[in-house]
């Protein structure tokens, strides 16, 4: 059971707060996070729902930009006392991407680290000018001596144990060579790396792409992360993502990360929550009263037995997490598999109905062929018939015209003629010879 006393500090890219209101919301009722940092809140700061934050039972600070970028630090029954806003060491840079606050006795700063795409060019050269910005910043930080976590979407993959296939992503800004130089000398400073430390073996994501099933197939990346400053990584009790809330309804490609930190040990310092009844009525968990809490002793380090039923604890929570995701993955492949059946199913059908028609009309066809080829040959023997018979007639009535009986007319006209005249002889020539 968790130590009541122990602080939750998580950080979540929402990719819209206005669309994603009703999954935060959800979360923090669910998992009731003591310091919740936001990022991608793409919402001007007129826009930003305080009013359901606030009935949520959470203070909140927020540096928004409308369509782009924006951050907020959320505190359970408290208000986070701001700090700074906006990352120093270039007053020019006019995106909404840091805020600082004091909130649960921790400085707590909320970054959403520039993607960097496409690399080479200006969007790259500005992720790496705010990195160096950041680590700078860091350094102050860790040099202040107070205890700090630096919260959010830093946008860079650590190593290649920290993406499911680095091959398809070597180009871009995530993976640069460059990026990661940057994340490594900023942990060199001293500070820890909160997931990685509690799960130093494990391939553990916090984005899952849109695009191309990443989400079933757990084709993941860790790029969310919760760095511990002087001294918090004594306090860590565990850290670990919210899967559950990826697999939501129109949720964000992010989980919430979060990582459980034990009071400082002989403090003294008083729990400054409020309780959960008088923030949010509506809650279905119920936290112990600021009072009790108060008194209680500081927790001790875990015995060598508690450390292995935690260990256990958490292995068979990875192992159950990995059973869903087979069986959802099984389970798609099943429903992908009979809708491919289906398909193939009703081709078959629709080429044995072709064939079955085309059968049929065949003889009909070939008849109708037949046919026509009698009609064609009876219509050339009838022409050719023809045209012989009247090339016949013709010849006839060229050869012997047809005699005509001789009318009155014409025999009067014949004998009306005077008969013709024998041909005078010549007179004997008078010539001698």
């Amino acid at each position: 059971m968790p130590d009541p006393a122990a602080l939750k500090v998580a950080t979540y890219n929402v990719n819209g707060i206005r669309p994603r209101l009703p999954a935060l919301l959800e979360w923090l009722a669910r998992e009731q996070p003591d310091v919740a940092c936001l990022q991608e809140l793409k919402a001007a700061d007129e826009a930003f729902p305080v009013e359901d934050i606030h009935d949520a039972g959470y203070g909140a600070l927020w540096h928004g930009q409308r369509s782009w970028n924006g951050v907020a630090i959320l505190a359970r029954g408290a208000q986070p006392v701001e700090r700074r806003r906006g990352l120093p060491g270039d007053e020019g840079d006019e995106q909404s991407r840091y805020l600082e606050a004091e909130v649960h006795g921790l400085v707590v700063g909320c970054l959403y680290l520039p993607n960097g795409n496409p690399q080479p060019g200006p969007k790259f050269d500005y992720k790496l000018a705010w990195f160096e910005r950041l680590i700078e910043h860091a350094s102050h930080l860790l040099a202040s001596g107070e205890p700090v976590v630096l919260a959010g979407d830093f946008n860079v993959v650590p190593t290649d144990e920290d993406i499911y296939n680095p091959r398809s992503w070597r180009k871009d800004a995530l993976l640069q060579p460059e990026s990661r130089d940057c994340y490594s000398r900023l942990l060199a400073q001293g500070w820890i790396d909160a997931l990685r430390a509690a799960h130093p073996d494990e391939r553990i994501y916090t984005f899952w792409d849109y695009f191309r099933d990443h989400w079933p197939r757990n084709a993941g990346l860790r790029i969310d992360h919760l760095l511990l400053g002087n001294g918090l990584a004594s306090r860590l009790i565990d850290a670990d993502v919210d899967r559950w809330v990826r697999d939501r309804p129109s949720p964000s490609d992010h989980a919430p990360t979060w990582v459980r930190l034990r009071p400082a040990a002989g403090s003294g310092a008083v729990d400054d929550r409020e309780p959960a009844e008088t923030q949010r009525p509506a809650a279905t968990k119920t936290a112990t009263p600021a009072a009790t809490r108060a008194g209680s002793k500081p927790a001790t380090k875990k015995t060598v037995g508690t450390k292995t039923a935690t260990k256990k604890a958490a292995t068979k929570k990875t192992a159950a997490r990995k059973t869903v995701v087979k069986k959802a993955i099984v389970k798609k492949m099943v429903v992908r598999k009979a809708a491919a059946e289906k398909t193939v199913t009703r081709k078959t059908a629709a080429k044995r109905a072709s064939a079955n028609t085309g059968a049929k009309a065949a003889p009909a066809s070939r008849k109708s062929a037949a046919r026509k080829v009698a009609a064609k040959k009876t219509g050339r023997a009838a022409a050719v018939s023809k045209t012989g018979a009247m090339r016949k007639a013709a010849s006839k009535r060229v050869a012997a015209p047809p005699t005509r009986k001789p009318t009155r007319k014409s025999a009067a006209k014949v004998a009306s003629k005077p008969a013709a005249r024998p041909p005078a002889k010549k007179p004997a020539s008078t010539k001698k010879r």
